[in-house]
C-alpha cells in the first residue's frame, strides 16, 4: 500500500503479510526514502502494489507486527482478493507457501 505526495517520492508505504489464518499484519512501514525502498523491494519481488493514500496513512500509524484493526478487515480483504486474483491464486494458497499476495 502506498501514499503519494506531490513529488516523485512516496509519502508513506506499508507492507502487509497474510498467512491465511490470522488477520494480516504490518511487516514494514516507512515514509519518503524508506517508503521508496519498501516499494522497490516489493517490485523486485513481484509483490502487488495498491495505492490508497488514506489507508496507507492509517496503517502507517500501526507498529510492526500489529494486526490490522477489525474495522479495516473488509477493505483489506478486498485488496487481498484482488492481489490473489492478479497472481492467479486463492486465499487458501496463503498458508501453503511463504509467498504472500
Amino acid at each position: 500500500m502506498k501514499e503519494k505526495n506531490q513529488g516523485q517520492s512516496s509519502s508513506a508505504a506499508v507492507a502487509l503479510k497474510y498467512d491465511g489464518e490470522n488477520a494480516p499484519t504490518i511487516t514494514a512501514t516507512g515514509t519518503y526514502e524508506l517508503a521508496d525502498e519498501i516499494i522497490r523491494i516489493a517490485r523486485e519481488n513481484n509483490v502487488p502494489l495498491y495505492e490508497n493514500a488514506e489507508l496507507a496513512g492509517i496503517l502507517a500509524r500501526l507498529s510492526l507486527n500489529d494486526e490490522i484493526p477489525e474495522n479495516l478487515y473488509r477493505v483489506i480483504a478486498e485488496i487481498l482478493a484482488f492481489a490473489f486474483h492478479i497472481r492467479g491464486r486463492t486465499p487458501e494458497d496463503a498458508g501453503s507457501s511463504s509467498d504472500n499476495p
